[in-house]
């Protein structure tokens, strides 16, 4: 086969499969599972096959029409250069990883077909929009996407969380994408075209007529499905879904869409110094503000939900000072090790039987329980935390290196002004991203209090994947340096000045963390805790959407106490309670937007049940009272008719003399 049959091929077989569960899920369940994992897993295979053929060098580009359109044409059309080929791997990866768990994780979910077909079209659409070179499909990929998380966060649908979170993701999305497919179509007029390859060689001819606004327009759609601020508030609701999802969402899918878009259109926003000083101030208060509100967090998954939003900020930040490279590295690397963080993380809170780890900090020897959660799970969080020789510190300090590279002025296509804004907000997320991982190791796997519930080995569908994630989250990094030719031709190694002082501050914010963590343990220890009961045994899908419904079935008063030895606490005084709920920015946005479209539907209301709905019956019941008087006159008495006639014909009679003695 060619390399552009394989390449139809890798979005296709999912969307073959999704159709096929939908279709024979429910009527043929033992087909449910095969249907699930078999696509994603050839999807992989041939992903791999077409980056190797692919080789990192020329891009493989091929185009149809798709149809006539009089105007701008729309193709199918194929872009897939080097980037492009290793982010499919990376979504083929993930997606099986997620398949193959979910088979475990909600393995007596009634509704664990339509579920799994939802995560194979899922992944066709992300797919399709890292293959697409037509963005006109790459939309169609792109609003699929939004569909998919629209069903699957809302997967618990008897829960009021998740019948919220699911809707809010649809709408903050949304919002974002009025103004990016009004970006689009202003892009393909200037360019003539929706082909990729052509809008970039109208860029580099200086063919846009507004470059800035065009830009602005693409960002906040980019800004709304990569989860960056302001509209990134949907993401840490969003964890009301099945754990699995959110690895899905977190790692190679949705909110990666967004910064993979900007890479594959990067020279349109270099075009505009202003859209780029714009990027790296939105990706300097990402970052900032979700590491901070992640150390404040009790619930686990949204401690990581708070941390892809901090990484992807990175990734943008990369992007704003011009090196996609950086921004790709960063991306594959966090794919691999937040996947393994959330999946380990659905392990350990089908052992605790709750998210909070409030609730898992009162739990002894827990980490005994999960071995290979307790051990994968670290090495995630040593690359979260930039520790080396894990992956996450190569790809970080190449952005803090890129970074570094601009605000020194050794950089042409990006000013430095937002070098500097990405270099200093990059140090100081360093510094609290090793913290709040810290914090999270330490009192999910070093609790104290009665032991933890055992549920006996996991299944190994959930435990055999946590350990296929961990060779990317500590090998990656080392071996992408002999790469170059995917990651436009040149090495992404980390130089000397932020290596050391990245490293340094994320050495320092996990030591403060301990420290912090000792002194609030040794405080708790004079508190009592009282008795924690094990939760009954279930699957771990049933037992997180318990966890969704109560936040700690089993665990009650205990487990919703605030944690006398949580050294988030201590560590951020006073801010603390701000960032717990996200620094209020919902509570803005429901000031500012919500409460005054809700005044404004209540006013609609009002006057269409009072003013028009009075109208309209007015207009009924005059018609109504005028046949009730004329009803009256029909007694069926024919005297009283001619009597009348005679009646009317007298006053006529009368009527026209006067008439005519007047005109006289």
């Amino acid at each position: 086969m060619t390399t552009t049959t394989l390449a139809v091929l890798v979005p296709l077989l999912p969307f073959l499969g999704a159709v096929a569960g939908l279709l024979l899920g429910r009527t043929v369940p033992g087909l449910a599972r095969p249907l699930a994992v078999l696509p994603a897993l050839t999807s992989l295979v041939l992903a791999a096959v077409v980056a190797a053929r692919q080789g990192g060098d020329h891009a493989v580009d091929a185009a149809t029409q798709l149809t006539p359109t009089g105007s701008v044409p729309v193709e199918l059309a194929l872009h897939i250069d080097g980037f492009a080929a290793l982010v499919a791997v990376l979504v083929g990866v993930v997606a099986s990883c997620v398949q193959i768990y979910s088979t475990a994780y909600l393995r007596d979910d009634p509704r664990y077909p339509s579920y799994a077909a939802l995560v194979s079209l899922f992944t066709s659409a992300m797919l399709l929009v890292v293959y697409s070179g037509d963005l006109m499909v790459l939309l169609v990929g792109w609003e699929i996407m939004g569909i998919c998380s629209y069903f699957l966060v809302g997967h618990y649908w008897e829960t009021p969380e998740a019948r919220a979170a699911s809707l809010k993701a649809f709408l903050v999305t949304k919002l974002g994408d009025v103004p990016f497919l009004i970006g689009l179509f202003a892009l393909a007029v200037d360019a003539d075209s929706f082909r990729i390859t052509e809008i970039l060689a109208t860029v580099a001819d200086g063919g846009l007529d507004h470059p800035t606004l065009v830009a602005l327009l693409l960002l906040a759609g980019v800004a709304g499905k990569s989860a960056q601020f302001p509209l990134h508030t949907w993401l840490p609701d969003a964890m009301a879904g099945p754990t699995p999802v959110s690895a899905l969402i977190h790692a190679a899918t949705m909110v990666a869409a967004g910064v993979y878009f900007i890479a594959r259109l990067l020279p349109v926003f270099a075009a505009s110094a202003a859209a780029l000083v714009v990027l790296a101030v939105m990706a300097a208060v990402t970052m900032a503000g979700s590491a901070l509100a992640a150390l404040a967090q009790d619930d686990i998954k949204r401690v990581l939900a708070y941390s892809t939003i901090g990484q992807l900020g990175y990734m943008t930040g990369a992007l704003a000072v011009g090196d996609r490279g950086a921004a790709v590295f960063h991306l594959l690397s966090h794919g691999a090790f937040k996947a393994l963080l959330f999946l380990a993380a659905g392990v350990i809170i089908h052992a605790a039987g709750t998210n909070s780890l409030a609730a898992m900090s009162r739990m002894k020897d827990l980490r005994a329980r999960v071995p290979d959660a307790y051990w994968t799970m670290t090495v995630a969080l040593l690359a979260l935390a930039a520790i080396p020789p894990f992956s996450g510190f190569f790809s970080k300090e190449a952005v803090l290196g890129a970074a570094e590279h601009t605000a020194t002025g050794h950089a042409e296509s990006a000013p430095e002004s937002a070098g500097w804004i990405v270099l200093v907000a990059g140090l100081v997320t360093a510094l609290l991203t090793a913290a709040y991982a810290a914090r999270l190791w330490l009192l999910a796997f070093y609790g104290r209090g009665a032991d933890a519930p055992d549920h006996g080995k996991q299944p190994v569908a959930m435990t055999a994947v946590l350990w296929v994630l961990a060779v990317p989250s500590l090998a990656f990094g080392v071996t992408v340096g002999v790469l170059p030719d995917w990651f436009d031709g040149h090495k992404l190694a980390p130089t000397l000045t932020t290596s050391v002082l990245g490293t340094g501050l994320a050495l320092v914010g996990a030591l403060v963390t301990y420290g912090a963590w000792r002194h609030t343990t040794a405080l708790a220890a004079r508190v009592p805790i009282g008795a924690v009961a094990a939760h009954p045994d279930a699957d771990a899908g049933q037992v997180e959407a318990e966890a969704i419904a109560t936040h700690a079935p089993a665990y009650g008063d205990v487990a919703s106490a605030p944690d006398p030895a949580d050294p988030g606490r201590l560590l951020l005084g006073p801010l603390h309670r701000h960032a717990a709920v996200g620094f209020h920015l919902d509570a803005v946005y429901a000031a500012l937007f919500v409460r005054p479209v809700q005044a404004g539907a209540r006013l609609v209301r009002f006057l269409d049940r009072e003013v028009v709905d009075t109208y309209v019956r007015g207009a009924g019941t005059a018609p109504r009272w005028l046949g009730a008087a004329v009803r009256r006159a029909q007694t069926g008495n024919v005297q009283t008719y001619l009597s009348a006639l005679l009646a009317g014909t007298v006053v006529l009679a009368v009527a026209a003399v006067l008439v005519a003695t007047a005109g006289a």
